[in-house]
């Protein structure tokens, strides 16, 4: 059997009121390959500093609330160890910012992300150094990020905290309560 092809005028003008049979019904539950999107962002910070080291870093602890909303249900938190709300895969952004004081120059300063799957024993998933931070008699600044991706597949078990290790613990971390200085950002990519 061949095919013609129609005209222009003679679907130009077609009555979609004399269409007959039956189409069948489309629900999103036979829909493949779309996801929902974002359905958990959010922010967390230090809202003020402190000296030296800590693991995990437990207190001051806030979500950001400068023009910020969350998405989702969000993270919580509890002496500095964070809970997923949900399971998924995450990605987890920290970044650092600190200083060191007078003349007490620093050789190093580590910044962690450390996650645990069995809520007891944590790892460190995500480690950047600051080296030979120098002072020269002023207040130096240092700046650290680290990142990484998490397959949270149980939220009872898998957890994260994060962590900052010095060689001097005359250099302090900095924290804010209205901007992101430090802090850390966590985002569900997608299913487990």
């Amino acid at each position: 059997m061949a095919f013609t092809t129609l005209p222009t005028s003679a679907y130009s003008t077609l009555d979609a009121t004399k269409l007959t049979g039956n189409l069948p019904a489309i629900s999103g539950a036979s829909l493949t390959g779309i996801s929902a999107g974002i359905t958990e962002a959010d922010q967390w910070r230090i809202t003020s500093g402190f000296t030296g080291d800590a693991d995990p870093i437990a207190s001051n602890w806030e979500r950001n609330d400068t023009d910020f909303d969350k998405i989702g249900t969000g993270l919580t938190e509890s002496s500095g160890v964070f809970t997923f709300p949900s399971t998924g895969i995450y990605k987890i952004e920290f970044q650092q910012v600190g200083v060191t004081v007078g003349n007490n120059p620093s050789q190093y300063n580590e910044a962690k992300i450390r996650v645990t799957t069995n809520n007891s024993s944590y790892n460190s998933r995500a480690i950047t150094s600051s080296l030979g931070i120098e002072t020269n008699g002023t207040n130096g600044q240092f700046s650290s990020y680290c990142t990484c991706i998490v397959d949270v597949t149980d939220t009872s078990n898998v957890k994260f905290r994060i962590a900052v290790d010095k060689a001097n613990n005359g250099t302090s971390t900095v924290g804010a309560s209205d901007k992101q200085i430090t802090g850390f950002t966590v985002i569900r990519l997608g299913d487990t």
